[in-house]
């Protein structure tokens, strides 16, 4: 199910702005029992993005009741919101008064569910850039340069780093490790996604009396932590436990995490 500004379509016009140029924003969520999981945190990251690139964010009772609409065949699905400029004339250079194009889009949810995972550690690098960090934007080119890197299908995830080759994110996800108690999140200050899982998983650490910090580390101090794991909306938490010759058999906190976020 596809709705374009509100009508059942699965057209947007060639001179978008989301198209031409990666021009918006999207958030990515799960549906279940005909409810947006998480919806109030999804809303708040999508409108201070929408803020961000100085976008006009939908309503909020708007995009409730598209989703309920996009959804109603499908109790238990995946939601895709994307808002764009909109359609307008060729230039970089937006056109006062253009009207933002918001499409929502449901889709059913994976057949397979994972918790512990295979990664591949990707040799394409983030670039930096601050006005756009943790942003979820159109722009995902690099996320796509990366995941052509590997065809096994028993790897279901890359590793990303930035030009410095300090640890970012995943392709489609957040990643966080734990070691000697703590959980260290990647500092995404001049580049990555700060995804509502993240902060999620940030939140239940102040919940559950665990210490968590926000700093930059290479790929030697992901090696050495007692446990690896990636979190997003679609798929919750997976455990890393084999990064080429690398391996993390524990998984004991990754497990009590995963409880606390369900």
């Amino acid at each position: 199910m596809v709705l374009v500004n509100g009508v059942f379509t699965d057209s947007i016009k060639a001179n978008d702005r989301g198209l031409m140029y990666g021009d918006g924003v999207f958030r990515t969520l799960r549906i279940e029992n005909c409810i947006p999981l998480n919806w109030a945190l999804h809303y708040q990251k999508l409108a201070s993005d929408c803020a961000a690139l100085e976008l006009a964010c939908p309503p909020i009772s708007v995009l409730e009741r598209e989703l309920e609409t996009a959804s109603e065949s499908m109790r238990n699905c995946i939601a895709k919101i994307t808002v764009t400029r909109g359609a307008g004339a060729r230039g970089y250079l937006p056109e006062a008064g253009l009207e933002p194009t918001r499409i929502v889009s449901t889709s059913p949810l994976p057949e397979h569910q994972f918790q512990k995972i295979r990664a591949h550690l990707c040799n394409f690098r983030l670039s930096h850039q601050p006005r756009l960090a943790g942003i979820k934007h159109l722009n995902r080119l690099e996320n796509v340069m990366a995941r052509m890197e590997w065809k096994d299908p028993e790897t279901r995830e890359g590793i990303l780093l930035d030009l410095e080759g300090n640890v970012i994110e995943g392709t489609m996800s957040s990643l966080l490790l734990y070691h000697d108690g703590c959980v260290i999140a990647p500092d995404l200050s001049r580049c990555g996604v700060d995804g509502v899982q993240r902060a999620r998983v940030l939140a239940c650490c102040e919940k559950n009396g665990i210490p968590a910090k926000i700093e930059s580390f290479g790929i030697d101090r992901l090696i050495e932590a007692d446990e690896v794991f990636l979190v997003n909306s679609v798929f919750g938490l997976w455990q890393i436990v084999e990064l080429g010759s690398v391996t993390w058999p524990n998984g004991e906190f990754c497990g009590a995490m995963r409880g606390w976020l369900q």
